[in-house]
This record gives structure tokens, sequence and C-alpha cells, in this order.
């Protein structure tokens, strides 16, 4: 058995098949775990360098449930549930410069954000919470952001979820600790290239922070007291803590993993 004793339990993973959710599902199964796949991009009953895979779209109540079922049909029972899918849009309040009105939020842009990352948030929570009751306890983990905290130039709405996040967060603790279920978060600061940044993703946060994209900053030193950016892999490791018992006593608070990073 490993120290965190995580062998055999089933925790899902939303947003599981790439980015930072990929390295979370390898950190856990390294460790012994049934990591589940939950994601837009897989078929049911796949498997994917032998994880379960459960297709599902977490914005909609309907298909957070089938996933749930499905979880349970297979294992029986959900451990811990990581809410890691999330999207990110980069868009000014206002577009001052008046170039690229398409980098101004709108509706659409922020529906999208606000409907991934806290509506889906919530859906998943409250279906793996009622499997959780039944069973006596479990673990929630919601990914949340170092913006969350600090706020981002052109990144206002993103922020703003993350900020939403971290306030269920606390207030899930508060409902659920009594029945055995923690509540808690991470907040990756500025982490190593997920290959989930196209282009177009570039091309938007340059212009919202007023640069080109290939002088989009990378020197690290500057803003990051470590001197680096974080590894995906430290954030699979902390999040395997994280929903371990070895961290049984952490609820309701969010565990910030940027190297310092801060306003000061």
């Amino acid at each position: 058995m490993s120290w965190l004793g995580l062998e055999e339990k089933v925790v899902i993973v939303t947003g599981g098949a790439s980015g930072i959710g990929k390295h979370v599902v390898e950190c856990l199964q390294k460790v012994g775990a049934h990591a589940v796949i939950v994601d837009m991009n897989v078929n049911t009953g796949d498997e994917m360098d032998g994880a379960y895979c459960v297709k599902c779209n977490v914005t909609d109540a309907a298909s957070v449930q089938e996933m749930v079922d499905a979880v349970v049909a297979k294992y029986g029972r959900v451990d811990a549930l990581v809410n890691n899918a999330g999207i990110n849009l980069p868009r000014l309040l206002v577009d001052v410069v008046g170039e690229k009105p398409q980098y101004e939020l709108n509706d659409d842009s922020f529906n999208k954000m606000f409907a991934v990352n806290v509506k889906g948030v919530f859906l998943c929570a409250q279906a793996c919470a009622k499997v959780m009751l039944k069973q006596g306890g479990g673990v929630i983990l919601n990914m949340s952001s170092e913006s969350g905290k600090e706020g981002s130039q052109g990144q206002s709405a993103y922020s703003a979820t993350k900020g939403a996040v971290d306030s269920f967060t606390r207030s899930w603790a508060k409902e659920l600790g009594k029945y055995n279920i923690r509540v808690l978060a991470a907040a990756p600061g500025i982490m190593e290239a997920t290959g989930l940044r196209t282009p177009a993703y570039n091309e938007a946060l340059a212009y919202t922070r007023g640069v080109k994209p290939e002088d989009l900053s990378t020197d690290y030193t500057k803003v990051i007291p470590m001197g680096r950016d974080g590894k995906l892999d430290e954030v699979g490791e902390l999040v395997a803590y994280l929903v371990s018992d070895r961290a049984s006593y952490i609820a309701g608070t969010t565990i910030n993993i940027s190297g310092g990073k801060s306003r000061g």
C-alpha cells in the first residue's frame, strides 16, 4: 500500500482527457486509484491509458446524472470528485483600442465560461454528493485558479468564475462536513504548457494584454518568486494528496500552487 492509501479508490476527474486533468488522472493511477476520465471528447466504456472513460457534458444536468450513474454501475461508489473541467476565453471588459471587438466580453463568452466553470462545478458536485451521502463520505475537490484570488488582466470573467468556485468550496464544506464529505480546492498559477493553448487563444490573450502573441512573457523570474512555471505533475500530486485520507482535516479552503506568485 502506498503512503496515500488511494488503492482501489474511485475518483472522477472531469476534463480528464487532456491538460491538467490528464496529469491528475495519471498521478492517481500511479498510486493505485481507479481514476475515471469524464470528458466531452471520449466515449463511455472506452479506456484511455487504462482509465475508464465516461462521456459527459458538465453543463447539462441529465448528462451529469448519467455520468455518475455509469460510474456507480461500474465501480459501486464514488470516493472523490475532481471538478477540473473548465474553459478560459480571454476578453476585455471594454475594447478601448477598438481594433478587435470580438475580444470584448459579451453574452456569449460570459455565458460559456460560467456554464462550464460554475454551473458544471455545481451540477457535478451535487450529483456526486448525493452518492457520497449514501455511502457515508467522500471528497469533492474543485479546481480553482490563482486568478480567482488575484484577478487577471483580460481574464476578468474567467477569474470571476474561479472566485465563485472558491465560494462554493467554503460554503459546501460547511454544509457537508458533518456528513464526512470534505470539500476543498486547488488553485494553480502559471503552469507549463498543457497543449490546450491554441494560436487563437494566444492571439486573444495577447490583445487583451496589449502585446503581440510572440511577445507574451515567459520570463517567470519577474513574476514568480521561484523563478519558473509550475509542472503539471506537481498539480496532479497535490490533488492526489488532497483527496486522500492523509489530508483528512483539510476542508473549506483553497490551496494555492503558484510558486509564491501573488500581488505582493
